[in-house]
């Protein structure tokens, strides 16, 4: 009946943090399972030179500790007691900030880390900016089959999302043929007339939250190892939850994973489509509760609340498990906190996001979260 990791290790400024990564011997680096503290965690481990660290993403609940020894843990994106520096808040911004002072800072999986997190940071925007990196008129999908991106991106929910066949009737729909879906092929106006449909396509029917939700999936900044940036931020996000190996090679720059990372993008993106089409929904004052089978309950909690939920916060349950998000600036974590020892279960997160593990009725821990909010 833990909550784990509830009392966060106080976070440090990129300054104190770059001068005791340059003193230690031996770095170890935790990241949780999302795409902002994966493209954290490279961000740091990039920038240590020659320094040896041990790098892992470890899902809720996993537990983090090691027994190799090292001179300083850094706890990414989740809190974790043994840790000696935590980065929640700006974790991406923070580890970009740290790895300009230690020399060497890619401002592309910076800017994926940030969009990743739903908020672009402006600072580092400003340095994608100014190393290069463009934006053009679009849809941010991670490879170059417009098709394939739309269906499985996790930046939005659409009327295709989830069918490629599905999107490409969609990009037929739209005049554009069927055999030329490359992006390559598009021209500027063909991007602008798919950016304007899924934009339309996406608010249709939403809450008002959702037109600046799906801004992260616009006019997509041209870079890095994917077709686009926002892409790149998507498999990230993917593939952190999915397969942590390959994560923490991905956001280490290795290209030999690229395809595995996809693969597990679009298994992610399938079954996390199919979940938001498939679930039982019930609304309460405040409240907005989605049910289902096994599911990535963090993406979709993620994708109900943004253009799903007609109330502020969002709680996605399956049979043992819970997410939860909140869309109003208010401290969930603390509610599923509150909603997992009333049951005798775990929660972990920090802020507007939150995970749950019990064992009792579904409705049991629904009825718990609701007495908390």
């Amino acid at each position: 009946m833990s909550a784990t990791g509830r009392e966060p290790t106080p976070a440090t400024s990129p300054g104190d943090l770059a001068g005791s990564l340059r003193e230690a011997a031996f770095v170890r680096l935790v990241s949780d399972a999302t795409g902002e503290a994966l493209a954290a965690t490279g961000l740091l481990a990039r920038a240590l030179g020659d320094t040896p660290f041990q790098a892992s993403v470890v899902r809720p609940f996993e537990d983090p500790d090691r027994t190799t020894e090292s001179d300083i843990t850094v706890a990414i994106g989740r809190t974790q007691p043994t840790a000696d520096v935590t980065l929640t808040d700006r974790a991406a911004a923070t580890a970009f900030e740290t790895a300009r002072e230690l020399g060497t800072a890619d401002p592309a999986l910076a800017l994926a880390g940030t969009i990743a997190a739903g908020d672009v940071d402006g600072t580092v925007a400003e340095a994608a900016e100014q190393a290069g990196l463009d934006r053009r008129p679009g849809v941010a999908v991670p490879g170059t089959d417009l098709a394939d991106g739309l269906a499985h991106s996790t930046l939005f929910v659409a009327p295709f999302s989830g069918d490629a066949d599905a999107a490409r009737a969609t990009l037929a729909d739209l005049g554009l043929d069927a055999d030329r879906i490359q992006s390559a092929d598009f021209s500027a106006d063909d991007h602008r007339r798919l950016a304007s449909l899924v934009a339309l396509a996406v608010t249709a029917d939403a809450p008002p939250r959702a037109a600046n939700a799906v801004q992260r999936a616009l006019r997509p900044t041209v870079g890095g190892p994917f077709e686009t940036v926002g892409g790149y931020a998507d498999v990230l996000d993917a593939v952190a939850r999915e397969q942590p190996g390959t994560a923490v090679a991905l956001a280490l720059g290795h290209e030999a994973v690229r395809e595995d990372a996809l693969a597990a993008w679009r298994s992610h993106a399938t079954r996390a489509h199919e979940a938001v089409s498939a679930a039982t929904t019930g609304r309460y004052d405040g409240l907005f509760v989605a049910r289902g089978d096994a599911m990535p309950t963090g993406t979709v909690a993620s994708l109900f609340a943004d253009y799903r939920a007609p109330e502020p916060v969002t709680l996605v349950v399956t049979d043992t498990e819970a997410a939860a998000r909140a869309t109003d600036g208010r401290d969930v974590a603390e509610t599923m906190h509150a909603a997992a020892e009333t049951v005798g279960g775990d929660a972990v997160g920090t802020g507007d996001r939150a995970r749950a593990r019990f064992d009792v009725s579904t409705a049991d821990f629904i009825e718990a979260f609701r007495e908390a909010v």
